[in-house]
C-alpha cells in the first residue's frame, strides 16, 4: 500500500527540490542523496567506486570544475560545500534506483522508493504541461486575432512564478 506525502518517510517536496536538470537530465547531487540516505557523502561515493560496474555514464557523471563552479554560485550558502576535494557526483534516475543494492540498508530501500515516486510525478506534471501547451497552440490557430488577449493571459500564468516579471507596489511606506 503507497504511503501518502504526510506519511513518507521523506516530504515529496524535499525530494523534488533536489532534483536539478544538468547537460539536460533530471539529476540528484551526491550529498542531496547522501543526506536523504542519513550517510555521509564520502560513504555514499565510496560504495559506488567500489561496484563501479553498476554506474554506467548515463547512470551517473561526475559534474565538471566550471558546471560545479556555477552550481555553487546559485546557492545563497556554501555549508554544504565548504572543503570538498572534488566536484560532485549527478544520479540520474537509473543510477538513484542503482544506489539502493549498494547501499544495504531498510532505509536506503525506503527513501529510494520515495524518490523513484518523485521522479514519475515530475514526469507527469512536465507531461501534461507540455500536453496543455501543445493544446493551447492548436485552439490559438483555430481562433482569430479577438481571442489573442486571452491566450497571451493564459501563456503567461502558465509561466513558472520565478521567469514572470515582478510587479511593482503602488504607494508609498510611511516610516516609523
Amino acid at each position: 500500500m503507497p504511503k501518502n506525502s504526510a506519511t513518507a518517510l521523506i516530504p515529496t517536496e524535499r525530494i523534488q527540490k533536489a532534483i536539478l536538470l544538468i547537460r539536460g537530465l533530471k539529476v540528484m547531487l551526491d550529498r542531496d542523496l547522501a543526506d536523504l540516505y542519513g550517510v555521509e557523502t564520502r560513504v555514499l561515493v565510496q560504495a559506488v567506486k567500489r561496484n563501479q560496474e553498476r554506474f554506467p555514464k548515463d547512470f551517473m557523471f561526475q559534474l565538471s570544475k566550471e558546471e560545479a563552479e556555477i552550481l555553487r554560485s546559485q546557492f545563497v550558502t556554501s555549508r554544504s560545500w565548504g572543503g570538498r576535494r572534488y566536484p560532485p557526483y549527478a544520479f540520474t534516475e537509473q543510477g538513484v534506483a542503482m544506489l539502493s543494492s549498494v547501499l544495504h540498508s531498510d532505509r536506503a530501500v525506503e527513501v529510494n522508493i520515495e524518490i523513484m515516486r518523485a521522479f514519475v510525478r515530475l514526469r507527469e506534471m512536465l507531461a501534461s504541461h507540455k500536453d496543455l501547451a501543445r493544446k493551447l497552440a492548436e485552439l490559438e490557430e483555430k481562433y482569430d486575432e479577438h481571442f489573442r488577449v486571452v491566450f497571451d493571459a493564459i501563456r503567461q500564468l502558465m509561466e513558472p512564478l520565478t521567469s514572470r516579471k515582478k510587479k511593482r507596489r503602488i504607494g508609498f511606506r510611511l516610516s516609523e
